[in-house]
């Protein structure tokens, strides 16, 4: 598993940000540049099957009991051993998977755009898009692709838009353009019925002080899921970030703010 590492190599600590089912860990750069500029140490890995990561090989599935021991055996290499955890959608997910461990590494929690129940709706409109081999000619018509795909996240300048695109597209040999992940990551979408996630129990037994950020039109994380994360398990912080839906892409300077604040009120 490939990761950005950022900022100074001081101690046990540092701020991991894990990225959504079909991102990478450079979905973080703007973000890591901006703490490592004020002295945190940032770890953004590419989840294995995405961005830099190898893919697995065809007997081994993509689940987050892979992701919770690479991502294990990071900490572990580094030296880690108490970590502020940012997690987008998937990222989320493994993090407050890792929160419920005996002994865990996690001392706060930003869950960006995620919480314990993600409707089968949300689960769809993902799976509907992740499996497809996506090839595009050119870089402006995977452009075009990345910008319906990734529309929610609410981005408002070209710039954002193709920068976005960068990280999300490779260039194949053969000159096509393609998504910067294994499109096996989708096999557990066509396997298995698709229904809700009900992960309350979990969410129950966290005690690790929580942030939650939702997009104000956000399709997976309902207001009245995250209201209710304001009352049971951590009894979590709620901010209701506008413009966008699943999910802020904490790209901007008003998102990395809200991050940058969260980090410094320890």
């Amino acid at each position: 598993m490939v990761y950005s590492d950022w900022g100074p190599r001081t101690g046990a600590y540092a701020i991991v940000c894990v990225h959504g089912l079909t991102r990478n860990g450079r979905d973080f750069d703007r973000l890591a540049m901006e703490l490592a500029r004020t002295g945190y140490r940032v770890l953004a890995p590419d989840i294995v099957g995405r961005g830099r990561s190898d893919h697995l090989g065809p007997l081994a599935s993509y689940e987050i009991a892979q992701y919770i021991n690479d991502i294990t055996v990071m900490l572990a290499a580094e030296g880690l051993r108490n970590v502020d955890w940012v997690g987008t959608s998937m990222g989320g997910l493994i993090g407050m998977s890792i929160a419920v461990m005996t002994g865990h590494p996690i001392k706060r929690l930003l869950l960006n755009d995620v919480g314990p129940h993600v409707p089968k709706e949300a689960l769809q409109r993902i799976g509907d898009y992740v499996g497809v081999p996506w090839r595009f000619d050119s870089f402006d018509l995977a452009l075009n692709h990345v910008r319906q795909a990734y529309a929610p996240f609410g981005l408002k300048t070209e710039e954002d838009w193709r920068y976005l695109a960068e990280l999300s597209l490779k260039q194949e040999a053969d000159g096509k353009w393609v998504m910067a992940y294994d499109t096996r990551i989708a096999d557990a979408f066509k396997n298995t019925e698709i229904t809700d996630i009900d992960l309350w129990p979990f969410w129950a037994q966290i005690s690790t002080p929580t942030l939650v950020l939702r997009g104000e039109d956000s399709d997976l994380l309902s207001r009245e899921t995250a209201e209710q994360m304001t009352r049971t398990g951590p009894k979590a912080d709620l901010i209701e970030v506008s413009g966008c839906g699943h999910a802020p892409a904490l790209m901007d300077a008003h998102q990395i703010g809200l991050v940058m604040d969260w980090v410094r009120s320890s």
